[in-house]
């Protein structure tokens, strides 16, 4: 079977179909080819996100998939001490609570409105690569032999792509930026408060956090994330959160209605996302902030700039890395530096002793900031803790 296509995007998920979407929006005609027999499933994912976003990308925010409006985000430490953070100050992390396998179907349908088309049960084997320029892939469509030539193709597989290595671009991970992750849906809590709320410190989970999203007043997402390099024994992320949720007073009312495992990426942004003739964006791109492990905001942005880009270059007749290089520079003046900072950010933390993340907490917890960024974080902590931020500044500044 062969087909011929502008546009190549491989993976169906919202940064799949986001790409799709402003590459079909550009004229191009555009397939989205996705390995699963169906979009939205399994979920893997926290489900929280902030509501910026979908202004950026041109969506109205949908019931369809809005589950829950958060008023803001708890930051918790060993000791229990508390940093709220609420009102136009939270929508950076938090904001929405979602329902994603509903979101990612609409997301493909506006792909779809606006002309792209889909093919689900294609599993991209390989890239088609002729003197070093990428002209389109090769894999399986419902087990027979498929062949798409593309001018621009475009990798949003998720974190287990490898596509991006046949062309020379390094996504390889160490273990200590890799995240192994948990996630229990609960059902039958009595949950009244509209907060996610993140737990810290070596005593509640070393080498990880904990995360807890309200989907509904009976409904919440708990879930934890380990660094891979922290894992000391098989069963160790369950265990963790088991215990967890046995000592928590709203959530061990609840049970499990749902559980979701996977590897999520948090490390440095990847050195290049472009070749002749190809892109790479999203999670398959490590474009998860290292700190928080969500990727989906940032690999929508990143998704948008890279359907733009790749119609144009179809549309100039020049798909060369330098042409597609318009994309590499645009993510990252948006998203680059804020991801360093995270990164580094994560590798202080677990430095950290517990009595140093209920000093930080618990001051941040008591200072009232008008903003709530870098600068006036340091400030806070430094009025208080001066011995702290002179190893925490620099990373910062």
């Amino acid at each position: 079977m062969r087909m011929d296509v502008d546009v190549l995007v491989i993976g169906g998920g919202p940064v799949g179909c986001t790409v799709a979407r402003f590459a079909a929006l550009g004229g191009t005609h555009t397939l989205i080819v996705e390995k699963r027999s169906e979009i939205g499933s399994p979920v893997r994912c926290g489900e929280g996100i902030a509501p910026d976003i979908f202004d950026e990308i041109g969506i109205t925010k949908d019931s369809r998939w809005v589950r829950n409006t958060v008023d803001g985000a708890r930051f918790i430490s060993p000791a229990g001490h508390m940093w709220v953070i609420e009102g136009e100050a939270v929508s950076e992390e938090v904001g929405l609570v979602i329902d994603r396998d509903k979101f990612d179907k609409v997301m493909a349908l506006h792909a779809l409105d606006e002309g792209a088309k889909l093919m689900l049960r294609t599993h991209i084997e390989e890239l088609i690569v002729d003197g070093g320029k990428v002209t389109g892939a090769r894999g399986k469509y419902m087990g027979q032999d498929i062949e798409i030539a593309a001018k621009v193709v475009i990798a949003a597989d998720g974190y287990e792509s490898v596509l991006a290595g046949q062309v020379g671009i390094d996504t390889r991970l160490e273990s200590k930026d890799v995240e192994t992750c948990l996630q229990y849906t609960l059902g039958g809590v009595v949950n009244q408060d509209r907060y996610c709320d993140f737990y810290f410190g070596n005593s509640v989970v070393p080498g990880g956090y904990i995360w807890i999203f309200p989907k509904s007043a009976s409904e919440v997402n708990v879930g934890l994330g380990l660094l891979l390099s922290k894992v000391e024994k098989k069963g160790a992320v369950k265990e963790y959160l088991d215990g967890f949720i046995k000592d928590h007073p709203v959530l061990s009312k609840g049970s499990a209605i749902s559980m979701v495992a996977g590897g999520v990426s948090v490390s440095m942004p990847i050195k290049t996302t472009v070749a002749d003739g190809f892109i790479v964006v999203g999670d398959a791109a490590r474009m998860v902030d290292p700190l928080s492990g969500g990727g989906l905001a940032n690999g929508m942005l990143a998704a948008k700039i890279a359907g733009e880009v790749a119609a144009k270059a179809v549309k100039s007749g020049n798909v060369s890395a330098e042409t597609l290089a318009e994309y590499d520079t645009s993510w990252r003046k948006r998203l680059e530096e804020k991801m360093y900072r995270n990164y580094l950010t994560k590798e202080l933390l677990l430095k950290q002793s517990d009595e140093t993340v209920d000093k930080v907490i618990e001051t941040l917890g008591n200072t009232k900031m008008e903003n709530v960024g870098t600068f006036e974080i340091i400030q806070a902590i430094a009025e208080k803790h001066p011995d702290v931020v002179k190893e925490i500044e620099k990373f910062f500044i």
